[in-house]
């Protein structure tokens, strides 16, 4: 059973449609990589997958257990995000309000969470440090850790690596695929055809034509070729 289907989906802004027609489905424990050249419409799609935004038409629904609110998300950063004055105990702990319902208040299992994930993220040194001081990898831990505090089953990833150094990018994609291996399924957004080759199980391309499929499928597929510069003259 599949823990994500999205069926004859279309999106766009202001009824201006930018995909249409756009059906696959992630049973638990893939990991996807969603390729795509800027402005096809990857990051509305993950938006739409939360529930942050309406589709044209068609429509995203969860099974296998998970439910929406139950999906970790970690967006792309903006500048303003990255000056955030918080610590790092109290980013990661905000993970946990969609398992507070209507209560203000953090349950003593809900702060273990969070310090779980703290220590999962090595990041146990950072908990009392200023969020905005720290550098873009470390921020970055940070985000992971408070997506984590909201499931156990599936994490969104937009561009997770944007803007770090080489070293680092590297580090978070093994720790990304570690997670995976634990059993979570990734969605992840990313340019990076070498590290979405080398860890994706499945290929959502999006562009001019659509693909979905396995990733052996994709380098036998046109658009696989296309991307990847392989393509028959």
């Amino acid at each position: 059973m599949a823990q994500l289907s999205v069926n004859n989906l279309s999106l766009g802004y202001d009824g201006k449609e930018i995909l249409n027609g756009l059906s696959f489905q992630v049973t638990a424990g893939s990991y996807l990589c969603i390729l795509g050249e800027n402005g096809s419409g990857k990051s509305t799609l993950m938006r739409t997958i939360l529930g942050l935004q309406s589709p044209l038409s068609g429509e995203v629904s969860t099974g296998d257990g998970l439910i929406q609110n139950e999906i970790g998300y970690l967006p792309q950063q903006t500048a303003v995000q990255k000056d955030f004055p918080a610590t790092v105990w109290e980013i990661v702990l905000s993970g946990c309000q969609g398992r507070c319902g209507l209560r203000p208040f953090y349950r003593r299992e809900e702060k273990q969470l969070a310090a779980e994930n703290i220590r999962r993220m090595g990041i146990t040194e950072l908990r009392n440090r200023c969020y905005r001081e720290l550098s873009g990898g470390q921020q970055q831990r940070v985000l992971l850790a408070r997506a984590l505090c909201a499931t156990r089953k599936m994490l969104l990833l937009d561009e997770p690596v944007s803007g770090l150094d080489p070293k680092v990018t590297g580090e978070m994609y093994r720790l990304i695929d570690t997670l995976n291996k634990d059993g979570i399924t990734v969605i992840m957004i990313s340019h990076d055809m070498e590290a979405a080759l080398r860890y994706a199980t499945h290929i959502l391309h999006i562009g001019k034509t659509v693909f979905f499929g396995t990733k052996q499928q994709y380098l036998e597929s046109s658009a696989g070729k296309a991307f990847t510069g392989k393509e028959e003259m």
